[in-house]
């Protein structure tokens, strides 16, 4: 992907629509549709406010529960809505200047999939026998079909598609060219991509980028080599459960240098990911909320700054801006809550950190180096990292510091540096640089220095351009 690309320069809003509009938990395909999208709209405008510039939305279209099991992939959910009313939308966002990316669920469908219905009334005379993976009229399925097929990760309520038949192929590729006519959509993220045929992947790429220049298509990946669907030919970003991990795991621990390895590892002057930015996230709605995984509060904020500082492209989790706390009890439920707006950013116990991610968000949709530059480590311990961004035209030094304590420290760079650096995160302290050293004084304890050789921008009245409200612990 170039350079150029519009996502470098993202910060993502993840939205899952289903459980924020407080849609019923299951659908009953009679009832008529519901006006429930209208609730995103302040939501955009609360993205906006927090510095997003992209939205992900969670699965939109008709399905059975949570949207991951899709009913018709050209329908917009009953429970939030008509096509009109997403397209709507959407064309709010554009106008906002802020691009969309839907949930592309391709690896399988809900058992009330238009043609998997067809195949259960029909059975071998269905024209849609061959779009499942693993039919057989010899077996019986666990709902007591009269055939067995395949069931993504032993959920036989999520049907396989096989995405090597090219009716199917050419079905949800449709889907995708109507969803980018109607909707005026910017992306997929394909769900579950790590399941779905490369070669589907790789077509689909080729058919995206013709069509549409600039398409982004996300994949999700758990584990394994990224590079293996991440490349030039296939998709342009995949999930960094990696570092997700990292993010808070560290913290938890007292261990640093867990993120501080993968980060060498991925980003480094050897990083095997050079050049691949990665998505970047603390939480989402698969996985516990990450107030929810830390021991202590304050870590929340040195977590965001190195979130908001490290290669790849960040996203925020609706709510955990404010640390809203969830985690599994059984159901992903917990973790995809319906929230109103103003209640959780006054009543939150953590809503200052809002102000954070603000601040953050800022910072690196304004930096270069943040957003392209390489990764160098200078310093780790067991509550402290230090890294530089560098891009030809900002170098950004990163002092993180979760410790109890204030922390001056002397960092080595790889190259000297010109001229001082000045702190985005508090605008009229700057350091010294002395050829290829920089002494950085006083970090405060579970806070951090962003420092760039690019002057801040002051406003109009004179204050500094990044001045958030002020917190303290």
């Amino acid at each position: 992907m170039p350079a150029s690309h519009w996502a470098w320069g993202s910060v993502f809003y993840h939205l899952y629509p289903l459980g924020l509009c407080n849609a019923p938990e299951r659908n009953d395909f009679t009832a008529s549709p519901q006006p429930r999208l209208e609730v995103l709209f302040e939501w955009l405008e609360h993205a906006q406010r927090l510095g997003a510039n992209a939205l992900y939305l969670g699965p939109v279209f008709e399905s059975s529960t949570h949207g991951y099991d899709t009913a018709d992939y050209l329908v917009v959910d009953r429970r939030l809505g008509r096509n009109e009313d997403l397209a709507r939308f959407c064309k709010a966002a554009r106008a906002a200047g802020v691009r969309v990316i839907f949930d592309a669920v391709f690896n399988h469908v809900g058992r009330d999939f238009w043609a998997f219905k067809d195949l259960l009334l029909r059975g071998k005379d269905s024209d849609y026998a061959d779009w499942f993976r693993g039919i057989d009229f010899d077996g019986r399925s666990p709902f007591g079909d009269p055939f067995a097929y395949r069931g993504w990760n032993g959920h036989f309520n999520l049907v396989q598609l096989d995405v090597t038949n090219p009716a199917v192929k050419e079905y949800l590729f449709a889907a995708v060219s109507r969803w980018v006519e109607e909707f005026g959509i910017d992306g997929v993220r394909l769900d579950a991509a790590d399941c779905i045929d490369i070669d589907f992947l790789r077509e689909l790429a080729t058919f995206c980028r013709r069509a549409w220049p600039g398409f982004w298509l996300l994949g999700e990946i758990i584990h394994g080599d990224y590079r293996h669907w991440a490349n030039p030919s296939t998709l342009d970003s995949v999930t960094n459960y990696e570092c997700y991990k990292g993010l808070y795991s560290s913290h938890v621990d007292d261990n640093y240098f867990e993120i501080a390895y993968s980060l060498n590892r991925q980003f480094g002057p050897e990083g095997i990911y050079r050049g691949l930015p990665l998505y970047n996230f603390a939480d989402n709605h698969d996985v516990d909320r990450v107030a929810s995984s830390l021991k202590a509060p304050e870590d929340l904020g040195t977590l965001y700054c190195l979130l908001f500082t490290m290669p790849g492209i960040p996203s925020i989790y609706y709510g955990s801006e404010w640390g809203v706390t969830g985690v599994k009890d059984g159901s992903d439920r917990p973790l995809r809550p319906a929230l109103d707006l103003q209640a959780a950013a006054r009543e939150s116990p953590n809503a200052w950190l809002a102000d954070v991610v603000g601040r953050c968000a800022a910072i690196r949709r304004r930096s270069p180096a943040l957003q392209e530059g390489d990764y160098a480590q200078l310093h780790v311990a067991a509550r402290q990292i230090a890294f530089l961004r560098r891009c030809p035209s900002e170098s950004v030094l990163v002092v993180i510091n979760a410790g109890p304590h204030l922390l001056s420290l002397e960092c080595r760079l790889p190259s000297p540096v010109d001229g001082p650096l000045f702190d985005l995160l508090e605008p009229g302290t700057s350091f010294v640089t002395s050829g290829d050293r920089v002494r950085v004084e006083n970090v405060p304890a579970h806070w951090a220095r962003i420092l760039s050789t690019r002057t801040p921008r002051v406003a109009a009245n004179g204050a500094p351009h990044f001045l958030f409200k002020d917190w303290r612990w």
